[in-house]
């Protein structure tokens, strides 16, 4: 096998591969530098044993490359939210009739949401649908409240938040109207809900995942 290795190529050969012919210790030399490079964890003897006794298996080392950790992107703080008023509507947006548009894309969204708010649909799997939903463009009444002063807001919810909701009035007022200790109603074909804001301290987002019980107290 060494002799096979090592030997001269044929002129022949030589002009086919386009290589200049050597003499079998150039060639000895080189095949053996070739190896060193190819596989240098082993030692000498081991690659002359390779050569010697079976056939070479060329292995390639792979450079460890050091993974980059991904810099998380940090949000605004509150502190940046509110220089920036990032949550603010400005007065001459503050009317009710820009948001009718938005209120008849939520109807839209609860009676797809409720596959239609058929008349024998079950009450409490509506509720429990509700509940979970997204209530911006809704129309919600404060029906109860330990304030009165609160009690007979209507309007269209513009933006939800973990304690309020802000709310906008047909009189184009905007009223910021705290979830707890109020009760809110809405009607949509016919369905009225009741919504516990003392029940109700999650953002919406939050809202999605979590399981509301239907039983319980509804104090205020």
């Amino acid at each position: 096998m060494e002799g096979q290795l090592y030997r001269r190529l044929a002129p022949e050969e030589s002009g086919e591969l386009r290589l200049q012919p050597q003499d079998s210790e150039k060639a000895k030399t080189f095949v053996h530098a070739f190896l060193k490079r190819s596989m240098p964890k082993m030692k000498d003897e081991a690659i002359q044993d390779m050569l010697t006794r079976k056939a070479v298996v060329l292995e390639h080392y792979h450079k460890k490359q050091t993974k980059q950790k991904r810099k998380k992107t940090k949000g605004f703080t509150a502190k940046q939210r509110r220089e920036l008023r990032l949550f603010e509507i400005e007065p001459e947006q503050q009317r009710y009739a820009i948001f009718l548009p938005l209120h008849e894309l939520w109807k839209q969204y609860i009676r797809d949401l409720c596959h239609g708010l058929k008349p024998d649909a079950q009450p409490h799997m509506i509720q429990s649908k509700l509940l979970k939903a997204d209530l911006h463009g809704a129309i919600v009444t404060v029906t109860k409240s330990k304030c009165p002063s609160y009690v007979g807001i209507t309007g269209i919810i513009l933006q939800e938040f973990k304690h309020i909701f802000k709310i906008i009035t047909k009189e184009d007022k905007l009223k910021v109207v705290p979830k707890l200790n109020n009760v809110f109603s809405l009607e949509l074909d016919g369905f009225i809900s009741y919504i516990y804001g003392s029940k109700f301290l999650l953002r919406a987002s939050e809202r999605s995942a979590k399981k509301f019980k239907l039983k319980g107290t509804i104090d205020l």
